[in-house]
């Protein structure tokens, strides 16, 4: 052994030298042969580079100092932009001793106080023993993440506590998860306070935080990012709620007037985003050049949070249904509704909804805000009956209609199941994607129905 296990420093510096190998060129065990199994890159590193032997014990693996030991992949995007290719999944969570836990004391906290991370770029072409190794770091988490962290792991377990293990969602939380480890009856374990089996799960540190580490490491920090929880010891919850809280039932002109700034144009007309110009402002950002919260605010980049308006009218209810990123027709055919692109964006995401009512003279007022996720309950019922709907008529051959200039077909609409339906999401008629029979379709997306949108921000 070139380090000792006793140092933080000489593990750090000893890991150094590992930067620019390929997987290939560490594996003295052969374990890359056969290019099996997704947990062997990290194995290769443990044994071959590290010398010690592969275990699965509680505390962390280089237990004398804290330190955790995690190899995790990023890849370069078309716009040569990094982003985590995963999740980084930590431990498995018991959920039999868990819930007797504090956050000091629980399993998380023992194993990944502090951990080394070694990042190695993925590329679709390449075999696992040609990924090369491209950096480390030492991470520790910063006292702002750890107050999210601490309130995320407060949440999981709260679950737990409740008997509500099997109801466990990725979006529940901000940075922390709690994926889902197994897919089938096998994957199932008992929860102390509920008959009912729940999938097994294990700690993880979502891809949204990954990302933003990654790209804070390698200097890929695109805009200029701000926090909104600096300085401070409360949740983005209570953040959000202090900021917004003081302009609800307020006038679109009377935050303006209270934040002294002006938002109409030469021409005395709202710009089309004037909404993330006023959120921007109630939270204390006054980038003019601010192009999306969703990425320049810290605490949404790592908790994936989508900041969505809503506008309730006179009458109480919303004018439109929302939209999602459209779906390819010979795509979604060759998804598991498991694996599926709609099931993660709802399982891991987050939304900021901020809601605007009219008021009888017609003025646009601050109605309320709501940090909400989908629960899992109706991800894998409600929106799961949608996809495998869409996903059998597209298998068995759309029926499309064309009566005159309208076009029809039997892909689930607005009268599904009143949560989710699929309506075209596209320029004009001439704008489609390919069927898998060789046919074109108008591009659609899914769309969440708006009384089910409003049934979430109305209470």
């Amino acid at each position: 052994m070139n380090y000792n296990d006793k140092s933080i420093d000489s593990i750090v510096e000893y890991a150094k030298n590992i930067r620019g190998k390929n997987f290939g060129d560490i594996d003295q065990f052969y374990r890359l042969e056969n290019n099996r199994g997704k947990g062997n890159l990290g194995q290769v590193v443990e044994e071959s580079y590290f010398g010690y032997e592969v275990n699965s014990k509680a505390e962390a693996d280089f237990s004398h100092v804290g330190v955790e030991l995690k190899v995790t992949p990023y890849k370069i995007n078309k716009n040569k932009t990094i982003s985590a290719k995963e999740r980084l999944v930590l431990n498995i969570i018991n959920y039999m001793e868990e819930y007797d836990k504090t956050f000091e004391t629980s399993s998380f906290w023992s194993k990944n106080e502090k951990l080394l991370l070694v990042f190695y770029e993925w590329k679709k072409e390449l075999e696992k023993k040609d990924y090369n190794i491209t950096d480390i770091m030492l991470h520790e988490f910063s006292k702002e993440d750890l107050i999210v962290i601490r309130n995320d792991w407060e949440t999981i377990v709260t679950k737990i506590r409740e008997g509500k293990a099997h109801e466990i969602s990725e979006a529940d939380t901000n940075y922390l998860g709690a994926c889902s480890k197994g897919a089938n009856k096998n994957s199932l374990r008992e929860q102390p306070f509920s008959d009912k089996l729940a999938m097994q799960r294990a700690y993880s540190l979502k891809s949204s935080y990954m990302t933003y580490l990654l790209r804070n490491h390698f200097g890929d920090k695109g805009e200029k990012s701000y926090s909104i929880l600096k300085d401070t010891k409360k949740s983005i919850e209570e953040v959000l709620e202090d900021k917004f809280a003081p302009f609800y039932n307020k006038s679109i002109d009377e935050i303006c007037s209270e934040l002294d700034i002006s938002l109409y144009n030469k021409d005395n007309k709202l710009p089309k985003n004037y909404v993330q110009i006023l959120c921007s402002r109630v939270l204390g950002i006054n980038d003019s050049n601010l192009k999306d919260l969703d990425s320049t605010i810290e605490e949404f980049a790592k908790a994936n949070i989508k900041l969505k308006t809503i506008r309730i009218e006179k009458n109480g209810k919303i004018k439109e249904h929302m939209s999602f990123k459209t779906f390819k027709y010979t795509e979604i055919i060759n998804e598991t509704w498991e694996a599926s692109e709609l099931r993660d964006l709802f399982a891991e995401q987050k939304y900021l909804f901020v809601v605007f009512k009219y008021d009888k003279d017609n003025n646009l007022r601050l109605y309320k805000i709501k940090l909400w996720n989908m629960p899992l309950r109706v991800l894998d019922s409600k929106l799961k009956d949608t996809w495998e709907e869409t996903v059998r008529v597209i298998r068995e051959g759309i029926e499309i209609e064309v009566i005159g200039s309208k076009t029809y077909d039997n892909l689930p609409g607005s009268k599904f199941n009143k949560f989710c339906h699929t309506r075209p999401h596209a320029q004009n008629k001439n704008d489609t994607y390919l069927l898998p029979d060789g046919r074109t379709h108008v591009k659609k997306s899914f769309w969440l129905d708006k009384e089910y949108i409003l049934s979430i921000v109305k209470y």
